[in-house]
């Protein structure tokens, strides 16, 4: 399993309502429903990681996480997971406020767009940077979004969301290990890793 799911596993308590966005073929919750025996949903909208999933044996709907996650009430889930897909998001604080409205706790990874590597890059080539963690050229992308870890703490700051933990990684894409990064996270660290509250009224 990717090394940042492997955080965000030992975040999770055990026998917690778990929903997992963007679950792709369901190895996260494969994992915490074996460990830590937690009741868990996954929303995927490939038609065929999601199939991978429900033959596993999982709960998962085939279909789009914006749409599908308004269906739940609130407060059903203790966690709601978002891993490696907010850049991709057309708009993140109605995503990240839905999660906080149907979950007590969301968690979110992305990659940090600002890693020294990625700096560098454009820095020394004038180009956008190509990496392991964003591998796409600026025309065939999938991202909509740079995300640096700095940023990502102003975002919350401003939307009055607590951050309840907070880990940066150096690790690759999906890798399945790496190691923490104290030291000028914004510049070293490869991806974010976050916690978030509901928001403070």
């Amino acid at each position: 399993m990717r090394f940042d799911l492997q955080v965000i596993a030992s975040w999770i308590e055990p026998e917690s309502r778990v929903l997992d966005l963007g679950c792709r073929t369901g190895s996260l919750l494969i994992h915490l429903t074996q460990e830590k025996s937690i009741r868990g949903t996954g929303i995927e909208i490939d038609e065929t990681a999601a199939g991978e999933a429900i033959a596993k044996g999982l709960s998962v709907i085939h279909g789009d996480i914006y749409e599908e996650i308004e269906d739940y009430p609130d407060n059903v889930f203790d966690y709601v997971i978002l891993s490696q897909t907010l850049q991709q998001v057309y708009d993140p604080e109605k995503l990240i406020r839905e999660m906080l409205r149907v979950g007590k706790r969301c968690i979110v990874s992305f990659p940090n767009f600002t890693h020294i590597k990625n700096r560098l890059q454009m820095f020394l080539s004038g180009r956008a940077p190509v990496s392991k963690e964003l591998p796409y050229e600026w025309f065939n992308t999938p991202n909509i979004r740079v995300i640096p870890i700095i940023d990502f703490r102003r975002f919350c700051a401003g939307l009055n969301i607590p951050i309840v933990r907070e880990v940066a990684l150096s690790t690759h894409h999906h890798d399945t290990k790496g190691r923490v990064i104290h030291f000028l996270p914004n510049l070293l660290a490869t991806f974010g890793v976050f916690m978030l509250g509901q928001a403070e009224k």
